[in-house]
């Protein structure tokens, strides 16, 4: 048993193309929406299948078979919903956006991105105690101690005495040191790419990246102020940061890879779904 509208109780028009002329004017073709909902009760599907098939709400599916878009949130949201739907249905979508376009005063111009807060040092390591220093040091100590002796002795003899006794220790001593095997310092940590990647942990950090085509994206702070509303073309890529949560709506969520925090984000979106995500500090997992 179906859950929504039947495709046998939304039976399209009679196509009546035949006795239309060639030259039929523009205005004569079906609207948007009306085009949508032809395609889908051709293909036998109802707006509950539809719906689940593309994650839209059912709501927005009649509001948009409608040619009601106001209840998408925007042109940007509207555009990738129709892309979503028209491919459900087997439709062109470059076809129907281009209608939409002249309908709704041509495609929107993306806006730019805003600055990022920069992201704080990681501090490297702290190194071993450094025994090359310490033996320098030693052997210095040893030297200063014969000249010492040499100056305050009482006789000649005694002088060379301590000046050969001193002599035999020091060089008893430099031999000592460069007997005993020097511990090499601790190796610097070379930069990784989680060291790379790491975010400040009272922030939560978004990059959102092109991969596998292009797609319009929206993002917004905390407060709700719109931080980008535009496309990302293939390989482009940007960062964005908040003291609480983001907020993302995404096109085309097949081509996009997230990495919230440092890490990677595996979920499995599908070309042409319409994600709205949000995270937080305590991410990476879907709001």
């Amino acid at each position: 048993m179906s859950k929504g509208n039947s495709p046998e109780d939304e039976r399209p028009i009679e196509d009546v193309s035949h006795d239309v002329p060639e030259d039929v004017s523009e205005e004569s073709r079906p609207s948007v929406g009306r085009a949508l909902q032809q395609a889908r009760i051709a293909a036998g599907l109802t707006v509950d299948d539809i719906s689940s098939a593309t994650r839209v709400r059912i709501s927005i599916v009649h509001a948009i078979e409608a040619d009601d878009f106001a209840p998408c949130g925007g042109d940007v949201y509207a555009r990738g919903h129709i892309r979503t739907l028209a491919k459900a249905v087997g439709l062109d979508p470059a076809e129907l956006l281009a209608r939409f376009d002249a309908d709704h005063g041509g495609r929107p111009a993306p806006t730019p991105a805003a600055p990022l807060f920069e992201a704080e040092r990681i501090r490297p390591e702290r190194r071993g105690p450094n025994w090359t220093a310490a033996m320098v040091a030693a052997i210095v100590a040893v030297i200063g101690f014969v000249g010492f002796t040499f100056v305050k002795g009482d006789d000649g003899g005694g002088s060379e005495a301590s000046v050969a006794e001193g002599s035999e220790s020091s060089a008893g001593a430099s031999a000592s040191a460069s007997a005993e095997p020097k511990k090499p310092a601790d190796p610097k940590p070379d930069p990784t790419e989680s060291a790379i990647a790491a975010a400040p942990r009272d922030k939560v950090t978004v990059k959102v990246s092109a991969t596998e085509g292009r797609s319009w994206i929206s993002v917004k702070d905390h407060n709700g102020r719109q931080v980008f509303d535009g496309l990302l073309k293939e390989g482009d890529s940007e960062t964005f940061q908040d003291n609480e949560k983001i907020n993302l709506v995404l096109g085309d969520a097949g081509a996009i890879q997230l990495y919230v925090n440092g890490k990677k984000i595996e979920d499995d979106f599908q070309p042409g779904s319409v994600e709205r995500l949000t995270y937080t500090k305590g991410d990476p997992q879907v709001g």
